[in-house]
């Protein structure tokens, strides 16, 4: 059974950074390409970042230069690591996984950029 649990979500206000944790079982973490996901209100799901298991990553023009997505094999997780957070940023963000053909996500973590 895949399982994806994501943490380090808060509130914080502009310009501020959060460090995003998503700790996996049931796949085999090494050999799969691990993304970010993002939603708000209203508004589709969309992909924040990814990194395929050579660290090859990409990301969202938006958060190109301010976040970075990392993992480490060994304890099977997958980072987000946030800086100069923008109001904008605020969704629940969420870690994906294709596996056997099919997507999953965790039930994510909130992100609140205020002042």
């Amino acid at each position: 059974q895949v399982r994806l649990v994501e943490s380090g979500g808060g509130l914080v206000q502009p310009g501020g950074s959060l460090r995003l944790s998503c700790t996996t079982a049931g796949i085999n973490f090494r050999i799969h390409t691990m993304n970010w996901f993002r939603q708000s209100p209203g508004k589709e799901r969309e992909l924040v970042a990814g990194i395929t298991s050579e660290h090859i990553t990409n990301y969202l023009d938006s958060v190109k230069g301010r976040f970075t997505i990392s993992r480490d094999n060994v304890r099977a997780t997958l980072y987000l690591q946030m800086n100069n957070l923008r109001p904008e940023d605020t969704a629940v963000y969420l870690c994906g996984v294709r596996w056997k053909g099919d997507m999953y996500w965790g039930r994510g973590t909130q992100v609140t950029v205020s002042s």
